[in-house]
């Protein structure tokens, strides 16, 4: 038993070192496309909400921050969609769409939504809010990961789905019932970015260690382990509480938030974590570079050797609000806000929610 455990050490840890074919990111070569947004609300889609027992006009009132994942030669979009235009911000139900691509830009749409509130046992998490923010990964057995936010009106929690199709989601529960006798179950959390690797010509979700890993949160960014990718026990300090891998920057884009974007990345240049920063909406606390309350995006590269260390981090942001539609909107201060990062026909497409409306688009050059 102790040989096959060091054989699995020593396979992970060769493939994690191993990073030849795995060039860093160009993240200044980003360019935002010609049509932008690509994806938008459409009150033509109908669904019948199993919760409200009637049809639901699903995505009338926005459609933003997507996750995206390659398959069968597709890009595949997963977007969250919101119901009720009249509603207030944070006050609607959100479920999560899918889109296909063979170009990254033009997307035919999926007539209802994949993941929603339902009558399934998980309707405490999930309702009325609904299901926010995805990120999505592939395991090496083919199976998809989601981890979205289950939004009760009450407590934002992360939370865990599986899928062989993209179609058709088996909730798991919030990440962080279990760990440490329930300590985290009720606190507030969100954005998981899955630790994920090239091989082949995929990225799929990691081990290091024996363990899969994510970086998630808002307020700083945690790192956490699994076993099974469902339950996930954050890292804690000595004193018990949350320990940060990095936290808010006080006259810089990242001041108010640190919220984690795509899936994390092994690089030949370390594990990349694209991040999503938030300037404060204090004067005296923001950068002057932006206007308070804007979302932008950064990265910040960590030590494979030890996940924690940072060997690199963004001094400014490399995508930013500038296009109209960027900073209307629900929300008007300004947002492009990263979750779908992929790789296809030779450049990155990157995937952000615009304002909380819509559906941006950037791609390496």
């Amino acid at each position: 038993m102790k040989l096959k455990v060091f054989l699995v050490f020593l396979f992970e840890n060769i493939l994690l070192f191993s990073l030849a074919q795995n060039p860093k990111i160009p993240f200044q070569k980003f360019q935002k496309t010609e049509i932008n947004p690509v994806l938008s609300a459409d009150s033509a889609f109908v669904f019948d909400c199993p919760m409200k027992g009637e049809p639901v006009k699903w995505q009338k009132a926005d459609v933003f921050n997507p996750a995206a994942v390659v398959k069968d030669g597709k890009i595949m979009v997963l977007f969250r969609a919101e119901d009720n235009p009249k509603a207030h911000l944070g006050g609607r139900t959100s479920r999560i769409g899918l889109a296909e691509s063979t170009d990254g830009v033009n997307f035919k749409k999926y007539p209802t939504p994949v993941l929603f509130p339902a009558k399934d046992g998980f309707e405490q998490w999930d309702a009325p809010g609904g299901c926010e923010d995805p990120r999505v990964v592939k395991t090496k057995k083919g199976l998809y990961v989601m981890a979205y936010t289950s939004w009760n009106y009450d407590t934002p929690r992360l939370s865990m789905a599986f899928s062989k199709d993209l179609l058709k989601w088996e909730k798991q529960g919030p990440a962080f019932q279990k760990a440490y006798d329930g300590k985290f179950k009720n606190m507030a959390s969100k954005s998981g970015s899955i630790l994920t690797r090239k091989e082949g010509n995929e990225y799929v979700a990691a081990k290091i260690n024996g363990k899969y890993w994510m970086y998630w949160g808002e307020l700083g960014v945690n790192l956490a382990w699994s076993d099974n990718l469902i339950d996930w026990y954050p890292e804690l300090d000595e004193s018990g509480n949350l320990k940060y891998v990095i936290t808010t920057r006080k006259g810089m884009f990242d001041s108010n938030l640190t919220e984690c974007g795509p899936p994390a990345i092994i690089t030949n240049e370390g594990i990349t974590l694209i991040y999503n920063g938030k300037n404060h909406d204090k004067p005296e606390m923001a950068s002057n570079e932006l206007p308070t309350g804007t979302y932008s995006v950064g990265y910040v590269v960590f030590d494979p050797k030890d996940m924690h260390s940072v060997k690199k981090r963004s001094e400014k942001p490399f995508l930013k609000p500038s296009l109209p539609h960027e900073v209307t909107g629900q929300y008007k201060a300004g947002t492009t806000f990263s979750e779908g990062l992929v790789f296809y026909k030779n450049k990155w497409y990157l995937y952000y929610g615009t304002a909380d409306s819509y559906v941006g688009l950037a791609v390496t050059k």
